[in-house]
């Protein structure tokens, strides 16, 4: 079979709470102590994966981390019940649900030895996410453990490395060489800037890229200051398209001028901030959406629900369709529980083009799966999640079973600590 661009999904773990962990995550922040829904966000999250199916897509899943992580606890000389509420809320957190995160991936068309390159992501600029690479590591091993893929631990500290979400790849079709862009930051006013240019480097010469064929485009200040955390905040890519908001990078007409000399069949969709702001944009999640390619060959956006519910948003994204523009369809997810927390629907995927055979079939999914998979988060998961119960051991007794039932349906047991 071919290699096909695979949507690799971040389940929603039992441990989802609104602990507000993330500095310029303005949804994450803004929601800080809310009751979350965890059985509600895993079930969408699930369904956002069958919507992807129904339109034709192969989809893949990533599975929750062991939470609380008492490996991390432990090197800080600690124990989940001793430990001060801000370590409990970080050991706790299911933040690896936003798969983008999960690692940088160049397929094979792209790189010096015809194999996929994935190098997890470090996240070093958190404290909640910085221990999730050992995790995400030992799922990346087994499920791309054939020959066809070479899987590369995180690029050290401090060089910040924050994945997928931060690189974008454009080519004629997916098993043709590519132009691979890799997006860092400089300054993000009063907010950390997470992606370091040195780290984008590393991931590209480890992956044996073509560097006539490979870009390192500045983030904008004012996206980051405005809570664009990361790139895919503002902008996507797929096949011959950019979809990018006007206030994206730093130097945009440095950057699409390389684009259209490396590849001039490049279709750049820019949304002007007159149409949009950019607290809309930021908002609605709007560029933090899956840019897909259907079967049919058509390019189709995959939207949360509150793209749809931002006036200016909908306005212009009805607008473009109605046209001769480049999107033509348009698919609208209700990812409600996971956007409270600052992640959309192209935070919960990490894309790879692959062939899917050799791809460990326990880390794809069809309706069947998803079915038994969405029984036990019925039965499984904790409905809701107060920030005054992160300390309750019978809370805890019950995330870390959940976690358990579902490695055992998935005969995943082998990564049970991991």
């Amino acid at each position: 079979m071919p290699r096909v661009e695979i949507n690799f999904d971040g389940l929603i773990g039992p441990s989802h709470n609104y602990a507000g962990l993330s500095p310029g995550n303005l949804a994450a922040t803004r929601n800080s102590g809310a009751v979350s829904q965890p059985r509600a966000a895993a079930l969408q999250g699930i369904a956002k994966m069958r919507a992807n199916l129904a339109l034709g897509l192969t989809q893949g899943i990533l599975l929750p981390h062991a939470r609380p992580d008492h490996r991390w606890l432990d090197s800080l000389a600690t124990r989940y019940a001793d430990a001060a509420p801000h370590l409990q809320a970080q050991a706790l957190s299911a933040s690896s649900m936003w798969a983008a995160n999960a690692a940088t991936v160049s397929p094979a068309p792209d790189t010096a030895d015809g194999r996929c390159h994935l190098s997890v992501a470090n996240l070093v600029t958190m404290p909640h996410r910085s221990h999730e690479w050992p995790g995400t590591l030992a799922q990346l091993r087994i499920a791309f453990a054939n020959d066809a893929f070479r899987v590369h631990g995180p690029v050290p500290a401090p060089f910040g490395d924050e994945g997928a979400a931060n690189h974008m790849r454009l080519c004629p079709e997916h098993d043709a060489p590519g132009i691979e862009v890799f997006v860092y930051g400089v300054s993000g006013g009063p907010f950390p800037a997470r992606q370091h240019r040195e780290a984008s480097e590393a991931v590209a010469r480890r992956h044996g890229l073509d560097p006539a064929h490979t870009l390192f485009v500045q983030q904008s200040e004012a996206a980051i200051a405005a809570g664009a955390f990361h790139n895919d905040v503002v902008a996507v890519a797929n096949g011959r398209v950019l979809f990018a908001h006007e206030q994206a990078f730093a130097e945009r007409d440095v950057f699409y001028g390389d684009l259209r000399r490396l590849m001039p069949e490049v279709e750049i969709v820019e949304v002007p901030a007159s149409a949009v702001s950019l607290a809309d944009a930021i908002a609605s999640y709007l560029f933090n959406a899956q840019l897909v390619t259907l079967p049919s060959g058509e390019t189709a956006l995959i939207l949360p629900t509150e793209a749809r519910d931002t006036p200016s948003v909908w306005q212009w994204l009805q607008a473009h369709v109605a046209g001769n523009g480049p999107i033509r369809h348009l698919e609208v997810v209700d990812v409600r529980q996971s956007m409270a927390n600052g992640g959309g629907p192209a935070c919960l995927r990490l894309r790879v083009v692959a062939d899917p055979a050799t791809i460990d079939p326990r880390f794809l999914v069809d309706d069947n799966k998803l079915d038994r998979i969405a029984e036990l988060v019925q039965v499984r998961w904790p409905e809701t999640i107060a920030q005054d119960e992160i300390g309750d051991p019978a809370l805890i007794a019950r995330i870390e079973a959940a976690r358990a039932a579902l490695f055992d349906l998935l005969g995943t047991v082998e990564l049970i600590d991991s």
